[in-house]
C-alpha cells in the first residue's frame, strides 16, 4: 500500500473537516491537555451515533475552516478561529448538547502526579497509616508532614494540603504520593466553548435550568419595562402601566375640574359624600365575612349540643361497667 504523503494528507483532513461542517450545526470546542490515544478511543465509541469526534493540529483546523467559509461564503463558521487556541479537538454533534457534555465528562482516567506537571486541583493528604516502615520518613520530613511510628509504620497525625491548585508538581510530592499509591489528578476531555449554528458560548450555559431562564427573562422584562417607562417609549411590557398612569392623570383632573367621564363618575361621588364610602367598604366586608359567621354558629351549636350528651349530673350514667 502507498503511503500517503503530506499533501495528500492536508486535503483528506480539509475534505473530511469541510464535510463535518456542511452536515453538523453544533459543535463542542474541547480540551484534550493530558488525554491518552485509549481514552479518546473509548470516547468515540461512547459517542459513535450522532457525534464525531475530530482532533488535529491548530493551524491545519483553521485553514480547513478559512477554505470551507471562502467556498461556500458561510462567514459564521469564522467564530471558531479565536477558539481554536492551545491543545484542542472539535465534537461535531446532531444530539442534545448538554447530554453529549455530560457523556465526554464521564470518560475521565485517574493519572499520578508527575514531576514538573501543573496541578488541576488542591492535593490533601488525610491522617492515617500509611503502611510504610519507619525507614521512609525521610519523605515526610522534607515536606514538614507530621507523623508518628504506630505498629511499625509510619502515621501522618493531620491532614496536609501538599500540592496548591496551579503549583507544579516537585520530585518529592510526586515521589510521597506514587509511594501511597494516590492518583490524585483526573484527566478527560473538558468542554471549553459552544459553537451552535453560528453562535458561540460558554458550556456553562448548558447548566441553567427552566426555573432560572423563566428567572432571567423575567428579570430582562422588568428592565425593558423600566426604561420604557423612563423615556415614555411605549413597548408591551410597558403598556399595561402606561395606561394606568395616563388613567390616574386623567382621573386627577377630573376630580380637580368639572370635567368628567364615565370611570371617574364613582370617585367624584364619593368625594362629595363619603359616607357613600363608608357603605361600599361595610357591603364588601360583609360578603367577605358572611360565609364565616354561619360556619362559626355551626360549630359553636355543635359543640354545645356534646357538652349536653357528656354531662350525666355526676351519677356515673355512662361509666362502663
Amino acid at each position: 500500500m502507498v503511503k500517503a504523503t503530506k499533501a495528500e494528507k492536508k486535503i483528506a483532513y480539509d475534505t473530511k473537516l469541510c464535510q463535518h461542517i456542511d452536515e453538523y450545526t453544533q459543535i463542542l470546542v474541547v480540551a484534550a491537555d493530558n488525554v491518552g490515544s485509549t481514552q479518546l478511543q473509548n470516547i468515540r465509541k461512547g459517542l459513535r451515533g450522532d457525534s464525531v469526534v475530530l482532533m488535529g493540529k491548530n493551524t491545519m483546523m483553521k485553514r480547513s475552516v478559512r477554505i470551507h467559509s471562502e467556498n461556500t461564503g458561510n462567514t459564521s463558521i469564522l467564530n471558531l478561529l479565536p477558539l481554536l487556541q492551545g491543545n484542542v479537538g472539535l465534537i461535531f454533534t446532531k444530539g442534545d448538547l448538554k447530554e453529549v457534555s455530560e457523556e465526554v465528562a464521564k470518560y475521565k482516567v485517574g493519572a499520578p502526579a508527575r514531576v514538573g506537571l501543573v496541578a488541576p486541583i488542591d492535593v490533601v493528604v488525610q491522617p492515617g497509616n500509611t503502611g510504610l516502615d519507619p525507614s521512609q520518613t525521610s519523605f515526610f520530613q522534607v515536606l514538614n508532614i507530621p507523623t508518628k511510628i504506630n505498629k511499625g509504620t509510619v502515621e501522618i497525625i493531620t491532614p496536609v494540603e501538599l500540592i496548591k491548585q496551579g503549583d507544579k508538581v516537585g520530585s518529592s510530592e510526586a515521589a510521597l504520593l506514587a509511594k501511597l499509591g494516590i492518583r490524585p489528578f483526573s484527566y478527560g476531555l473538558v468542554v471549553q466553548s459552544v459553537y451552535d449554528n453560528g453562535s458561540v458560548f460558554s458550556p456553562e450555559v448548558l447548566d441553567l435550568t427552566e426555573d432560572q431562564l423563566v428567572e432571567k427573562f423575567a428579570s430582562g422584562i422588568s428592565m425593558v419595562t423600566s426604561l420604557a417607562l423612563a423615556v415614555s417609549y411605549p413597548t408591551l411590557a410597558a403598556a399595561p402601566h402606561m395606561f394606568i398612569n395616563a388613567y390616574k392623570n386623567a382621573l386627577a383632573i377630573a376630580v380637580a375640574t368639572e370635567y368628567t367621564f364615565p370611570q371617574a363618575e364613582k370617585v367624584k361621588e364619593f368625594l362629595k359624600d363619603p359616607s357613600k364610602f363608608a357603605v361600599a367598604v361595610a357591603a364588601v366586608s360583609a360578603d367577605a365575612g358572611g360565609g364565616a359567621a354561619p360556619a362559626a354558629a355551626k360549630v359553636e351549636e355543635k359543640k354545645e349540643e356534646s357538652d349536653e350528651e357528656d354531662y350525666d349530673g355526676g351519677f356515673g350514667l355512662f361509666d362502663e361497667e
